[in-house]
């Protein structure tokens, strides 16, 4: 199933619905166009506090996945990826969908 959500991800980046990294996350959750932020599983306690922070800036849902920072940044093309902002809601709404029914 975590595999599942990977490809999706890497099929958000490609389709331009990705922010990778603390300062683009940030931009989106105040321009309050993120629809989901998502951090890494062996992210930093600090990271965490951001990615909460953002969220509760934009008003938007954040969740950890089930995937370490290499794992993440594997499937977007990079060496490591801690935090991602999704823009697009549809994919937001499949990956909220995928990761509560791997965790009710």
């Amino acid at each position: 199933m975590t595999e599942h959500i990977l490809s999706m991800l890497g099929l958000a980046l490609k389709a331009g619905r990705v922010e990778v990294g603390e300062e683009p996350v940030g931009a989106a959750a105040r321009a309050r166009h993120a629809r989901l932020l998502l951090v890494a599983s062996d992210a930093a306690a600090n990271t965490r506090r951001r990615c909460a922070h953002f969220g509760e800036i934009g008003n938007v849902l954040w969740l950890e996945l089930p995937a370490t920072k290499a794992e993440l940044g594997f499937c977007l093309g990079r060496t490591s990826c801690a935090m991602l902002a999704l823009s697009d809601a549809g994919f937001a709404a499949s990956i909220v969908e995928k990761l509560s029914a791997q965790n009710p």
